[in-house]
């Protein structure tokens, strides 16, 4: 048993967003069926690397889904999808505002023919605004709200985030309200349209900073690695690499003033408080550079842990996914797949004691369900012209 066991999802999306919304629910058991246009996802060919003909960012965000190919600028296509739709639970689509309407698919339809499917619209700017009609890619987006105006060096210039983190909390985000939307399905009975948009997504994550400039005026400026409201907490420079420091509070300062031979800092009027210390950001952090500068990485690590104050090391990506804690979680998995054989991928952010997520299918082949799914829903795959892609 999952916990999304039995609920039927629509996927009609495609790069990031959408996909790692549906995948999440496909790790909860749904049954997710990723519908593609005949040129496919464009993310199939974001390659190299590419394993057994697929493009590793498409195999990343695409496993627990059945795929089928169908042609929505053709009325027998547009067929299909209507029967599909009803049949749902969820349907999750990132077009271009009003290409559903378009097709007849506006909210008057949903209510008449599909009321209790809960639809969930991805866009780059919301159904509003004078934006509205733009498409959203996460670099411009991270732009445009300010993200990464407060990303990277304190003199260089704005840098955008190492992946795509729009686009993935705008999925997150979708998810969230799709499961909201359907807890709300129980007492009513009823779907709703949800939506979610790149641009509210980047807004959102602007979180403290935006907190602080709303209650102060003043516009935020870049930190590099460093905090907005808490000194020390950034990274450094150790004996042999690079050591994250993360001093939450005027006891772990006091501890790690100790450990780094200086307990006068702690009593020091300039740095006795996190206040001050944020006042006093160059003395602070110029202290703790000179000190952590004189041992390794490991050293400190040690030293620290031991005496409770949050650190780590800087791990490169194939470190970090060689780690012992990155095994000890599942956090890489290996899936089976018909093209590449046995490929590795990310495994599950959350766990559930009952109900554990898990993978059920490798991500599909371009139309591999396509008869199949036709079959389902009482079409001949023949009518289609594809029904071979699918055995």
């Amino acid at each position: 048993m999952s916990a999304l066991s039995g609920l039927k999802v629509l996927d009609l999306t495609r790069v990031l967003a959408g996909p790692l919304c549906t995948m999440i629910l496909g790790d909860m058991g749904a049954d997710v069926i990723k519908v593609e246009p005949p040129s496919g996802d464009e993310t199939r060919a974001w390659g190299p690397p590419s394993l057994g003909g697929e493009a590793a960012y498409y195999l990343g965000v695409n496993r627990n889904k059945r795929g089928m190919v169908l042609d929505f600028s053709t009325e027998a296509g547009r067929d299909v999808l209507r029967a599909m739709i009803r049949a749902a639970d969820v349907v999750v689509e990132n077009y271009k505002t009003g290409t559903l309407e378009k097709w007849g698919l506006d909210d008057g339809w949903f209510r008449t023919e599909a009321p209790r499917v809960v639809r969930c619209s991805i866009t780059g700017y919301g159904a509003v605004g004078p934006k509205a009609h733009l498409p959203g890619y996460d670099f411009v987006l991270q732009a445009e709200t300010g993200g990464m105006s407060i990303t990277g060096p304190q003199d260089g210039g704005p840098t955008k985030h190492g992946v795509a983190v729009i686009d993935l909390s705008t999925g997150l985000y979708a998810a969230i309200a799709i499961l909201g939307a359907l807890q709300a399905r129980h007492a009513t009975g009823r779907g709703q349209s949800v939506s979610v948009s790149l641009y509210q997504t980047g807004i959102a994550m602007l979180a403290n900073v935006a907190s602080n400039h709303l209650a102060s005026g003043r516009a935020p400026g870049r930190y590099g690695n460093g905090h907005p409201n808490i000194v020390p907490y950034r990274t450094f420079r150790a004996l042999d690499g690079e050591l994250a420091l993360a001093v939450g509070n005027d006891a772990q300062y006091r501890r790690f003033s100790g450990v780094a031979g200086h307990p006068e800092w702690a009593d020091d009027p300039r740095l006795a408080t996190n206040a001050v210390r944020v006042v006093n950001r160059v003395l602070a952090d110029g202290l703790a550079t000179e000190a952590i500068a004189r041992h390794p990485v490991a050293w400190w690590i040690a030293e620290l842990r031991a005496q409770g104050v949050p650190c780590g090391a800087v791990n490169d990506v194939p470190g970090a996914l060689a780690d012992a804690q990155t095994a000890a979680l599942g956090m890489v998995q290996t899936i089976d797949h018909p093209t590449a054989g046995t490929i590795s991928a990310l495994g599950f952010p959350f766990g559930m004691s009952e109900t554990p997520p898990g993978t059920r299918r490798a991500p599909p082949l371009l139309g591999q369900h396509t008869a199949e799914i036709l079959r389902e829903y009482g079409f001949d795959p023949e009518d289609f012209g594809r029904g071979e892609a699918a055995e």
